[in-house]
């Protein structure tokens, strides 16, 4: 399944917006990026071999690492979605999209510090 990047942000709207309030209200402060694909340094940095398919990447500090004290960050906190790995497991634009959900979620989960038995609760596990 191919999109072109509009019809694939356009899917990426959709799939944000059934993410429940309670994750979707926490994520003022962090960006919601999309890529092609991973980088080979981001690949790297995460132990990935360059082959190997990454879906999402959250790159910050969760909320339990942010400090008063602590220097202000450079960068904020990001979510990276790659469009092409995405596409290349899914057949269909219904698929896409819940796959879209499933990662942007879980790669909150990481800012928010959701456990996993949580995200089950969500439907998410």
């Amino acid at each position: 399944m191919r999109l072109n990047s509009r019809e694939f942000d356009k899917a990426v709207r959709r799939a944000y917006n059934r993410i429940p309030a309670e994750i979707r209200e926490r994520m003022d402060s962090v960006a919601l990026v999309i890529r092609k694909r991973p980088s080979p340094e981001m690949l790297e940095e995460m132990g990935y071999p360059p082959d190997e398919p990454l879906l999402g990447l959250y790159q910050g500090a969760s909320l339990g690492e942010h400090s008063f004290f602590a220097p202000p960050q450079v960068h904020p906190d990001t979510i990276f979605i790659f469009q092409e790995p995405l596409e290349e497991m899914c057949r269909n634009l219904a698929e896409l999209e819940w796959e879209i959900e499933i990662t942007v979620v879980h790669e909150v989960a990481h800012f928010l510090g959701i456990s996993e038995e949580r995200l089950e609760e969500l439907g998410y596990g």
